[in-house]
């Protein structure tokens, strides 16, 4: 099982192709001026089992599932199960961490797991003073796509473009996905009143 605050079959704006994105409940690194702070905590979220997971992915006729969060790294043993079922569906794997790369690979057993099973990592925390404005997906210049295998390979975050995925759903609540820059941001969200801050992710 995995505890989870969100999943979204269908998603094109979480990574390359149709996706379902996954954003785990928890994370203990909480960078500053993050989209997702009612992610932080442990307590909130539901459990969601990998084969319901892979499942809703293939009724939905993904190509690959995105995990975010929350941060996956903290639910090594639960995202690694999930990781390794979904390339089993023959489903890509893209995951977002606040960690670095070579940090995951020195730390246990389930870390390694995880990562095996990765087609590609963007990993490095979010710096709120360091914003990315040529690549697409990530928030600040650190960050990084690895690639641990060629299947996604050919994507180039700096010629793709964020999107937004909104949805409203018959019981009248509204989904958002996708990552937007502060100007795209605030043309969203004013007619609702809000005042974003820049460089979100939905």
């Amino acid at each position: 099982m995995l505890r989870v605050g969100r999943i979204l079959h269908g998603t094109t704006a979480e990574g390359p192709g149709r996706r379902t994105a996954v954003w785990v409940q928890g994370c203990s690194i909480r960078c500053p001026d993050c989209i997702n702070p009612h992610l932080f905590t442990t307590r909130g979220g539901y459990d969601a089992s990998c084969a319901e997971i892979v499942t809703g992915a293939a009724v939905a006729h993904c190509e690959g599932i995105t995990l975010l969060g929350g941060e996956p790294f903290d639910q090594p043993s639960g995202c690694a199960d999930l990781a390794a079922a979904a390339q089993d569906a023959g489903l890509g794997v893209i995951v977002f961490t606040g960690y670095v790369h070579e940090d995951l690979a020195r730390r246990g057993e389930q870390e390694r797991r995880l990562l095996a099973h990765i087609d590609c990592l963007v990993d490095g925390p979010y710096q709120a003073a360091n914003p990315e404005t040529r690549r697409a997906l990530v928030g600040s210049t650190n960050q990084r796509f690895l690639h641990l295998t060629d299947r996604y390979r050919d994507y180039d975050p700096a010629l793709a473009k964020n999107t937004v995925d909104v949805r409203i759903n018959p019981d009248g609540t509204i989904e958002v996905a996708g990552f937007l820059e502060h100007s795209q941001l605030d043309a969203l969200s004013t007619p609702l009143g809000k005042r974003p801050r820049q460089h979100r992710r939905l």
